[in-house]
Formats: structure tokens, C-alpha cells, sequence
């Protein structure tokens, strides 16, 4: 069950969904201690959980497969991983692969070695194979080529690779998806959502990442000794720290968001009590400050090296860096002796001076001095969402559009009538297994559209009640207007959740998925978001933070 918040400040209030849930704004979130790895990280580090490696078994061309385990408190949990020899021109990053460098399985427990044996005949498959309740998640990556061979042959001949070379990638693999939540056999998320260290959303998906990154780092340490004998040198911890598991990703994250509203709410209100609470206190210690800007200063690091030849992050970049230079001149003079509220006056400079993507960012800067504030917020990040809830049927016509116009009113803003408000539309590629972004007038298809265009459903609700009685109940309605109901049950239902919905024509034709993408990457705890086109993205996980190997002497800042 989703917790309720409660929050514990009287003067600052919660920005206003107009504002927050706005594309423009999504599209610049940054990490936070909030984020998904943050959470189970702290978890971990916290009930003194304890990492084993139970087999490595790879030979000389790194073929072969290896298990991981992570033992907490009740459970433990194994990574199954199988490493595979895969020719240059079979690599591919998209989901119709059939082939990939190592796939992988996260294990409910510790495996048998007939546990192993089912797993080596389905896991290289993927989704050609099947899994069962024992397993958690279905993964697969590919090796970023360039990079790996790179830190290969340096450790190979006996010295570390070229940190420029790390830093302009970034990861040694990339996850070409992780998947969880009952597909393919795997364990249902209901079946485990009641485990303490499961309880916060995608902890099993960011279990298995971390892992994969332990993995990869073995691997080419592994084949490094294999290739330089005894001239090879392990992987130095402080360059291997700074990579992260890359992740390249399409639309099929956008649609997320969409589906599930009342998880998106839940994100987005944890996120807006928790920058609430902090502007809301009355102080900053010694400590605190210190930790802002250590904070700072690790952002502007991952600022200057952060590159990527997207033109939608062309602008964002420049202006990033400019905003956290800002950031620490203000940082100077901050906080002043007669300040009430010193926090709430670093964020109310940072709105009126900074973009977007700077203001974002300082929303991350302002949670990391405050865990003792705002880490148990992480139990609220879930939400008990139901396939059909029940229609309140009794509910009139003049309710719902009372409803509707106080709620609503930014969707009854737009045009409908002109082609550009309904340009787009989506559907599953039957070819690719792809969600899909189509023009609407010009190509077949948006019979088969799924129905993201929330703002246009309300809008052709609307139409409908207007021409209605206002005493006729919303049963007599849907009875003689049954094309209504799916977008009826989503409003009743959404009612008290003011940050369920992006609050966007998601059919315009200037509409970018890519800031959806980076909104829901950001609660995963991304970084480096690196877009390749304004539906294709890739990112780095973990990228800075501990490995399984460094369990029992985490950094103290998690």
C-alpha cells in the first residue's frame, strides 16, 4: 500500500502541477537522493547486507557464466549471468536482437546447479525462453566496443586505461532492457512487493544492474590476465568507480508514465514534499553546508563531463554549466545572518535566475544535506493501482464538468480541431515490437492507436457532456456513449491526484517524448543522459557510486 504523505512544513507550499508536471520542466530533472539505486543502496548499507561471488566460470574468450549473490537480513538474492561470444555484426541495441553479449537473470535465493542448467537453456534466449517464479528479472547487454577493447588491452599490458577515454563513455556494457514484473514467467510484482527491500518501486531491476556492473568489471579483468599473463594489472577501483551500466532505451519508457498515473503522482508528490520540507526548515549547520557543496561541486564535475552531440541537449549543457557557476557565486554570501528561511531563499534565487535544467538541479543540491528529513519519504514512492477501477455511476453530468473544469482546464486549452493538435499518434510496431509515434495524416495505422492522447479524450468528454443534461447520471451517459468510459474511469479515479497527469497534448506535432524518457530515467537515478535522436536515448546507472565488492565501507553520503 502507498503510504501518505504528511508534511512537516507551514510556510513554504508545493509547486503546482501546472508547473511541475509540464514537459518542459520533466524533461530537465536530474537525479536525486530519492531516486531508485539511492533507496536501495541506503537499504543495503543500512541492514549490512553482504555481496559473494559464488562462481565465476569463464574461459579464455570470457565464455562461460557466473553467479553473484547479495545475502540481506531475510533473503538473498543471485544474479545468474551468462557470458557469450558474439560476432561485431550480430550486435544490435534494439529489442528485436536475438543475440547479445551477456544475459542475465536475477534468482530469488541461491540457485541450485540445476537451477543453472534451466537457466543456460532459456536466459540466452530472452524472450524466446521463458523463466520461472524463482526469477526476478530478464536482462541482457551488450559491450560498448570501443571502450571495452580499450581497457582490455591497457590492463592487459600493464598499466590503466585512459581516463578521457572513461569518461567519454562512460560504461563497459549497456542493458538493452531490463525486465521485471511477472513478464515472461519471471516472479509477479505483486508476489514480492510486500518485502521490505523490495517494497520501493524497480528495487529488483536496479538490483540486477548493479550486479551487471560488478560483472563487467570482472570480465575484463578476467580477460585482461588471460590475454597479459602475468604483465596484466587489475582495473584501478577509483577509474572503475567513475563507470557506470549503460542503458539504451527507446519510446517504450514514455507510455509508462501515462499508464500509470497514480504511480506517477505518487513520484512526483514524494519529490515536491520533499523540496517542500527542506525549504521549510529554519537553519543550516556546518555540516549541512559542507554537504551542499560537496554536492555542488560533484555536480559540476558531472557537468563538464557530460557530453553528447544530441541538439536537444546542445542548449541544455552550456546553460546547466552556466546555472551551477551561478550556483556558487550565490553560495558565497549564502546563507545571510537575518534569514528566516535560508533554504526556501536559495530556491526562490534559484527560480527567479536560473533555467529549468539549473533550477532541477538545485532541487537535487537542496535534498542531499537533509536525509534525516526526507529519506523516509522513500516508502510513499509506490501506489496501489487497480486494472479497472469502478465507475461511479451516480456521479451527474454538471459533477463531472464542475471536475473537469477545475482539474482539466489545461487540456480543454488546446486545439483539436487544427491537424497539428492531432498529429501524433501511438501504437506497437507489429514488425519491431516497438512503441511507435505515427503522423496521423499521413499514415495508415491510428486505427490501432493505444490511447495516450489524454488531453484529446477530455476534450471530446467534454464536448459530449456539454450537449448532456446536467442532471443525467454519468451510467445514463455511458450507456448511449460507451467510447467514453475508459477516460471517464481514469478521471474519477485520479481525483486527489493532482500530479497523475503530464499536462501536455501528447499528439501535438512539435510534442518530444524525450523529456518523458528523461523524467522517469531521472527517479531511476540516471545520469549522463545522452540522447540520439527525440525518441532514442542512452544513459549510465550507477556511474560514481560503490560496487557489490564495496558492501560494509559505502561512502557515508548515499
Amino acid at each position: 500500500m502507498a503510504k501518505q504523505l504528511h508534511s512537516v512544513s507551514t510556510e513554504p507550499v508545493y509547486r503546482g502541477a501546472d508547473d511541475v508536471m509540464r514537459l518542459a520542466r520533466m524533461g530537465s530533472a536530474h537525479p536525486t537522493r530519492l531516486s531508485f539505486l539511492r533507496i536501495m543502496l541506503r537499504g543495503m548499507q543500512q541492514q549490512n547486507w553482504r555481496f559473494e561471488r559464488m562462481c565465476f566460470d569463464l574461459d579464455a574468450q570470457g565464455v562461460g557464466h557466473a553467479v553473484y549473490t547479495l545475502h540481506g537480513p531475510d533473503r538473498s538474492y543471485s544474479l545468474v549471468a551468462f557470458a557469450h561470444d558474439l560476432p561485431d555484426d550480430m550486435r544490435s541495441d534494439r529489442v528485436i536482437a536475438t543475440a547479445w553479449d551477456a544475459t542475465f537473470a536475477l534468482f530469488d535465493g541461491v540457485p541450485s546447479g540445476d537451477d543453472i542448467n534451466r537457466l543456460s537453456q532459456n536466459v540466452p534466449l530472452q524472450e524466446a525462453g521463458r523463466v520461472s517464479a524463482e526469477e526476478l528479472t530478464l536482462s541482457r547487454a551488450n559491450r560498448s566496443v570501443r571502450l571495452f577493447d580499450h581497457v582490455v588491452t591497457a590492463l592487459a599490458q600493464g598499466r590503466q586505461p585512459d581516463a578521457h577515454e572513461l569518461d567519454q563513455v562512460g560504461y563497459l556494457m549497456r542493458t538493452t532492457a531490463v525486465y521485471g514484473s511477472g513478464k515472461f514467467g519471471a516472479q509477479d510484482r505483486s508476489e514480492i512487493a510486500n518485502r521490505p527491500e523490495l517494497s520501493q518501486p524497480f528495487q529488483a531491476e536496479m538490483m540486477t544492474v548493479w550486479l551487471i556492473r560488478q560483472f563487467t568489471v570482472d570480465v575484463v579483468n578476467h580477460l585482461a590476465r588471460q590475454r597479459g599473463g602475468a604483465s596484466a594489472v587489475e582495473f584501478a577501483p577509483d577509474l572503475a568507480r567513475g563507470l557506470g551500466v549503460g542503458n539504451s532505451t527507446g519510446l517504450g519508457m514514455a507510455p509508462f508514465l501515462v499508464k500509470h498515473p497514480g504511480l506517477l503522482h505518487a513520484w512526483a508528490s514524494v519529490r515536491e514534499e520533499a523540496l517542500t520540507r527542506v525549504r521549510g526548515v529554519e537553519h543550516v549547520s556546518a555540516q549541512q553546508r559542507d554537504d551542499l557543496c560537496q554536492a555542488l561541486r560533484d555536480a559540476i564535475h558531472n557537468a563538464e563531463h557530460w557530453s553528447s552531440e544530441s541538439p536537444y541537449m546542445a542548449e541544455k549543457l552550456p546553460q546547466l554549466r552556466r546555472d551551477l557557476a551561478a550556483v556558487s557565486a550565490y553560495l558565497d554570501t549564502w546563507p545571510t545572518a537575518q534569514s528566516a528561511h535560508p533554504w526556501d531563499d536559495l530556491w526562490r534565487w534559484a527560480s527567479d535566475h536560473l533555467s529549468s535544467e539549473g533550477q532541477e538541479a538545485v532541487l537535487s543540491l537542496m535534498l542531499e544535506p537533509h536525509g534525516d528529513l526526507i529519506d523516509g519519504l522513500a516508502d510513499c514512492l509506490s501506489f496501489p493501482e487497480t486494472v479497472a477501477p469502478a465507475i461511479q455511476g451516480a456521479q451527474t453530468v454538471q459533477q463531472l464538468r464542475d471536475f473537469i473544469a477545475d482539474t482539466y482546464d489545461w487540456a480543454l486549452a488546446y486545439d483539436f480541431k487544427s491537424q497539428s493538435g492531432t498529429a501524433r499518434f501511438w501504437y506497437v510496431s507489429e514488425e519491431k515490437l516497438e512503441p511507435r509515434l505515427g503522423s496521423r495524416h499521413t499514415e495508415d495505422g491510428s486505427d490501432r492507436e493505444n490511447p495516450l492522447g489524454i488531453a484529446w479524450q477530455v476534450s471530446q468528454l467534454w464536448d459530449q457532456l456539454c450537449d448532456m443534461p446536467a442532471s443525467l447520471s454519468i451510467a445514463e451517459v455511458l450507456l448511449s456513449h460507451p467510447q467514453h468510459r475508459q477516460i471517464v474511469r481514469r478521471i474519477q479515479s485520479l481525483r486527489g491526484c493532482d500530479y497523475g497527469e503530464i499536462r501536455e497534448n501528447l499528439l501535438a506535432d512539435d510534442i518530444l517524448p524525450i523529456d518523458m524518457m528523461r523524467y522517469k530515467l531521472a527517479y531511476f537515478g540516471a545520469s549522463r543522459f545522452d540522447p540520439r535522436s527525440d525518441k532514442w536515448v542512452r544513459i549510465s546507472l550507477f556511474a560514481g557510486l560503490p560496487y557489490p565488492t564495496d558492501i560494509g565501507n559505502f561512502d557515508a553520503r548515499l
